[in-house]
């Protein structure tokens, strides 16, 4: 306990700045999203923060606005003229004592579709910086491909019940053509505990196998333990590895293709916790993300970069899920209110920005109950 408490302040100091940098860039290229989207509409903004609690620093723009970092680095907000608080929510007695002028500033009048834009543009603002670092990443350093060749079986496997053997090739798994190692472990984290047909190529014969992964404990590429479904297989440590190189046009469109694929399996992970075929302790919070992005730091700055992106991503996506609260649930009613013609009553949003607030609040602590069980703490 003592020797984990210890190793814990150690790579604080050290894992600080690091995270720092990645989580101040993600958010705030989220609340500038936001942020730009209410002010091509017209909305007055009165503070963008980076940052929750109190202020360390901070300065008035022309228009106004309050740009300031806060003491506690775990999230952002843009307030607008209208809202009662950093979630957004209107403030009806205040609209009240507003004049038309005042009111034309404020998102709570403004037309149901310019305020979904402004909603969701935080998110997408996430995709789009995070396409952008790809673009830029692959451009530099292209794409390292593994022959898809097994070198070691597991004894007691799935993959070894089913009669996979080393030097196999594999060219497929159900109907995906598999071409790099890497694609595996993609794929079978998200099979769900689901049968999966996998293509193989023994001595110049074809032929296909059943495996149905496992639930497992076992440890991510940075040595952290996670649980997730394997097989049982790695890869050749002799299998031909070649790089691909990309021009601009090439780096953008592999970027988005990053970008959907951490957006699906970013959905189909939370979707088999929900449904019990996941394990939910994979999810990281605050202390798990600083842990990780000290753990990327010491690769270089490069992978940090990569690791933003993905973060990005993830963040963005997030936010999109319909929890009041959060964008996605703003969006939520305001489909209702297109649905309705009307806002939905004070009372029931109010139920539901509290209701979201207990699912956050209750998501995080779940989160860094994870942190802290992978710390050994508990």
């Amino acid at each position: 306990m003592l020797d984990t408490i210890q190793s814990l302040i150690a790579w604080t100091p050290m894992g600080l700045p690091a995270f720092l940098f990645v989580i101040t860039l993600v958010v705030f290229f989220h609340e500038l999203g936001h942020f730009l989207a209410a002010r091509y509409y017209g909305v007055k903004v009165l503070v963008f923060s980076v940052g929750f609690g109190k202020e360390i620093f901070g300065w008035n723009d022309k228009h106004g606005t309050r740009w300031k970092l806060s003491w506690l680095p775990v999230g952002g907000y843009v307030k607008f003229a209208g809202d009662a608080d950093a979630s957004s929510r209107p403030d009806n007695e205040a609209a009240e004592r507003m004049t038309a002028a005042e009111k034309a500033q404020t998102l709570t009048y403004k037309p149901v579709g310019q305020r979904a834009v402004v909603a969701a543009a935080g998110p997408f603002a996430n995709f789009a910086l995070a396409i952008v670092l790809l673009t830029g990443l692959f451009m530099y350093t292209g794409h390292s491909v593994m022959s898809p060749i097994i070198g070691q079986v597991t004894k007691g496997s799935p993959a070894a019940e089913a009669g996979i053997m080393p030097g196999d090739r594999v060219t497929s798994i159900d109907r995906t053509k598999i071409t790099d190692f890497q694609q595996l472990p993609a794929i079978i984290s998200l099979s769900g505990g689901e049968s999966l047909a996998i293509g193989l190529n023994r001595q110049g014969r074809d032929l296909t196998v059943n495996v149905t992964p496992k639930l497992m404990k076992t440890v991510d590429v940075l040595g952290n333990p996670t649980s997730q479904m394997v097989i049982g297989v790695r890869p050749d440590p002799k299998a031909p590895v070649t790089r691909e190189q990309y021009g601009p046009v090439g780096a953008f469109s592999a970027a988005c293709s990053e970008t959907w694929n951490i957006i699906h399996s970013t959905i189909v992970g939370v979707s088999q916790m929900i449904t019990g075929r996941a394990s939910a302790d994979q999810l990281r919070g605050p202390v798990g993300i600083a842990n990780m992005t000290r753990q990327v730091a010491d690769f270089g700055f490069l992978p940090l970069l990569n690791l933003v992106a993905i973060l990005s991503v993830s963040i963005g996506l997030v936010n999109l899920f319909p929890i009041p609260l959060l964008d996605g649930g703003h969006l939520l009613y305001y489909a209702v209110e297109a649905v309705l013609g009307r806002p939905l009553g004070e009372r029931a949003q109010d139920v539901g920005f509290r209701l979201g607030l207990v699912f956050v609040l209750g998501l995080m602590l779940l989160t860094t109950w994870n942190d802290l069980v992978r710390l050994n703490l508990f």
